[in-house]
């Protein structure tokens, strides 16, 4: 697949017009106040994970209209002591899996989250354990379809809230220095972490790559791939749906987000991705913080023959390098 996007030099100084409602930060002060009333964290159980040096425990903790989202946390074995912490997100249609399948950044030596994606599982990984009750709105079967005429209904706002909330669910966890908490995630993950970004003041870091959900209005011009797929197809259907389902879809647009972050942001993107173009990472990278005031410290890395694994391994270790030097004391 060759370049499909604009230019390097283009994607370097891209910067669309914001889309987003006016009452794009009321819409998520008032969801998150819903959310936010309950001491975040359910239960925390101890699991055998099979493994010698990290122990793993079965967390389940309150996400949106405070249902229970599970999550793996996993750390260093038999060192109680608080450590800087990530809190990772999962690509689409992924849930969290097994215990054993996610270890870089428990053993780089960080305590670490993963959180389920409600509603989804079934398509990627080994599954996921956090049902969707509040999936019965109009919409297609897809995650990325589910609620999407309006933006109360729609299925992330509920994902976004339950990542917002994994924050706060990681923070009263022991062992863990609360102060030095990261986002980070992959595609879907990306977006996530990247909306938790913009959500959460306090944030440490945000690492993100290959974000879904980031300049989706063009995105839906550029491809029919994945996730963006499946809106063209509902839309295709429900021929007089286009207007509502923009409307919805700037509620949640990883763009707006971007503007209104502060934490030091670690960015990846593949020039040649189909699945989430590259021109929604640089338009969220080139209009970070532009909302706070400040000037966050980040970076971007590009790689100009990579799609959607984008730099993949060689990507992770530069994630690891920038992550250590952001959160060392």
């Amino acid at each position: 697949m060759p370049a499909f996007d604009l230019p390097p030099a283009e994607l370097e100084k891209h910067r669309p017009a914001p889309d987003e409602p006016a009452d794009f930060d009321a819409f998520w002060r008032a969801t998150s106040e819903e959310s936010g009333r309950t001491e975040p964290v359910v239960s925390v159980r101890p699991v055998d994970n099979g493994l010698r040096l990290v122990d793993t425990w079965d967390v389940t903790f309150r996400g949106f209209a405070g249902d229970p989202v599970r999550a793996w946390y996993t750390r260093p074995a038999g060192d109680p002591r608080p450590r800087p912490a990530v809190v990772e997100y999962a690509g689409y249609g992924r849930g969290r899996g097994l215990p054993h399948e996610r270890l870089t950044w428990a053993a780089a030596g960080y305590a670490h989250l993963l959180m389920d994606n409600r509603g989804q599982g079934d398509q990627y990984g080994s599954g996921g354990d956090t049902p969707d009750p509040h999936a019965g709105a109009p919409g297609g079967p897809g995650p990325v379809v589910r609620g999407l005429l309006d933006p109360h209904d729609y299925h992330y706002r509920r994902l976004i809230t339950d990542a917002v909330r994994a924050v706060a669910a990681l923070r009263s966890l022991p062992g863990v220095d609360r102060d030095r908490v990261a986002a980070v995630g992959n595609s879907q993950g990306g977006g996530l972490a990247l909306a938790v970004a913009g959500l959460v003041p306090d944030l440490a870091a945000a690492v993100v790559s290959a974000p879904l959900l980031c300049g989706i209005r063009r995105a839906l011009d550029l491809t029919d791939a994945g996730p963006y797929g499946e809106i063209a197809t509902y839309l295709s259907v429900h021929r007089g749906a286009e207007a509502a389902a923009r409307r919805t879809l700037s509620y949640v647009e990883g763009v707006s987000f971007a503007r209104r972050a502060t934490a030091p942001a670690h960015f990846g993107v593949g020039l040649r991705d189909t699945v989430c173009p590259p021109s929604g990472a640089y338009a969220a990278y080139n209009r970070y913080g532009e909302l706070t005031g400040r000037s966050p410290l980040r970076e971007i890395h590009a790689y100009p023959f990579n799609q959607h694994e984008g730099g993949d391994a060689v990507h992770v270790r530069r994630q690891l390098s920038w992550l250590a030097d952001v959160l060392s004391p």
